[in-house]
């Protein structure tokens, strides 16, 4: 399984981006998709994860201001993340899980960076 990440980019405060996570290969029965982000020196955080189902849940990182969906057809979750601010400044990171596997398979990790 690929997972294959993109959106990531350099904007201002207060503006938005969409970011997206395609898995390919030998993808059956994607359970969970995530979105996690890091930054130099810390660990890797949760920002929001959707079930197969698509019932979302979000970290305090992402209330209010984030909006993570799936296309199953497709096998791509998406993170909308509006209102951005500096602290949103990380590489981004998408995680899949599937029923048939207890480990998760992680993507490339895209950059997002947030100017004032």
């Amino acid at each position: 399984v690929q997972l294959q990440a993109s959106g990531g980019g350099s904007v201002q405060t207060g503006e938005s981006l969409r970011l997206s996570c395609t898995a390919s290969g030998s993808v059956f029965s994607i359970e969970t998709m995530g979105w996690y982000r890091q930054t130099p020196g810390k660990q890797r955080e949760l920002v929001a994860m959707i079930t197969s189902a698509g019932a979302p849940a979000y970290t305090d990182v992402a209330k209010g201001r984030f909006a993570i969906s799936r296309d199953n057809g497709k096998n791509t979750v998406y993170l909308q993340m509006n209102r951005l601010k500096p602290e949103d400044t990380a590489v981004y990171y998408c995680r899949v899980t599937l029923t048939s596997r207890a480990a998760p398979y992680w993507g490339q990790g895209t950059l997002v960076t947030v100017s004032s």
